[in-house]
């Protein structure tokens, strides 16, 4: 079976979970993010898990903390990467904001892996407040999809999409 590690990122709100979930109707798919054991220390905390523009940047500076005290999410995502290969599915969709980030975890991966940046034209000037959400477009990815399509339409789009972009990383 055909394995490949997609690494997403995108600004806030433009669909990156939804096009996961419809990515899941056509694949076996697993979709981890780095953030999410800071979302798990945070919520232990009292962080009620909202993500307003406040909230976005207390995980953001909370995740800068652990990456340098004990890099902590790319070991998280590291654990979540084997449990992927041992696994049935096809495609692990990771998560991470941070450029340096994105190499480091990239250095770890020995399947085929690309980065993949989600766009939407009329969030394409969303300011967070945060380096990790402000500055997604500052990296060169891989493959860039325009998630402008209406729902319905986004699933087998998005699909096609990941069936090339499958086969462009396995060559």
């Amino acid at each position: 079976m055909r394995k490949v590690v997609i690494i997403i990122n995108g600004n806030g709100g433009v669909g990156k979970d939804t096009l996961c979930d419809l990515a899941a109707e056509a694949f076996k798919v697993t979709n981890i993010s780095s953030i999410t054991p800071i979302k798990d220390i945070a919520a232990e905390y009292g962080w009620k898990g909202e993500k307003d523009a406040r909230s976005r940047k207390f995980l953001a500076d909370l995740k800068k903390v652990f990456t340098e005290y004990n890099d902590l999410p790319t070991r998280y995502l590291v654990e979540e990467y084997r449990k992927f290969l041992d696994s049935e599915s096809q495609i692990l969709f990771v998560h991470i904001r941070e450029g340096e980030e994105i190499d480091k975890f990239k250095s770890k991966v020995e399947t085929p892996c690309a980065t993949l940046l989600v766009c939407r034209s009329h969030m394409e000037h969303a300011r967070w407040g945060n380096e990790a959400d402000d500055n997604v477009a500052g990296y060169a990815y891989d493959f860039q999809y325009d998630n402008d399509k209406p729902l319905p339409e986004a699933g087998p789009d998005f699909v096609r999409f990941l069936q090339e972009l499958i086969e462009a990383v396995w060559k």
